[in-house]
């Protein structure tokens, strides 16, 4: 018996933002190709999960590591406020496909403070929302904090 690859694709919206894992071989790449993806946002270090060496030939690409729970620290609100600007630079490009190593923590993490920051979804309606097109949405509580502060911040009226 052949074991099945893993590797899926989660629209969150849908022909514009999709997360997953880690994309690590061709059949990956030809898989996002296929889905329509046009451009490749990665919150890995090269380190933690190589590229496929094709990735930067067939796709716009742009890597900003964030901490996860192995790096002993939350993510900044910059960071988050960085990682949403390239997000929506990459956007302007067609389709994105958003990943850290396993989607568990990090791809999630920008996909939720994508919904609250530009369709202004609660914290809860955003992960209640994220656990649904991705079931393995599972950010940490400190991360989970970071996506209120980000609520609050984009809440207050503009003066």
């Amino acid at each position: 018996m052949v074991a099945e690859d893993p590797f899926t694709i989660n629209w969150v919206l849908v022909n514009e933002l999709a997360i997953g894992t880690a994309p690590c071989t061709e059949s990956h790449l030809d898989l996002l190709a296929e889905q329509g993806i046009r451009a490749v946002f990665s919150l890995c270090s090269s380190l933690e999960m190589p590229p496929p060496k094709d990735l930067h030939q067939r796709f716009v690409c742009e890597r900003l590591v964030l901490p996860d729970h192995r790096s002993g620290r939350m993510p900044e609100l910059a960071e988050i406020e960085a990682a949403l600007d390239v997000l929506s630079r990459l956007l302007g490009q067609g389709s994105v496909y958003v990943h850290c190593v396993a989607a568990i923590e990090r791809s999630p993490l920008l996909c939720l403070c994508w919904l609250v920051k530009h369709y202004r979804l609660s914290p809860q309606s955003a992960l209640d929302y994220m656990m649904q097109v991705h079931p393995l949405t599972n950010p940490l509580p400190g991360q989970l904090m970071l996506v209120s502060e980000l609520y609050r911040l984009h809440q207050e009226p503009h003066s």
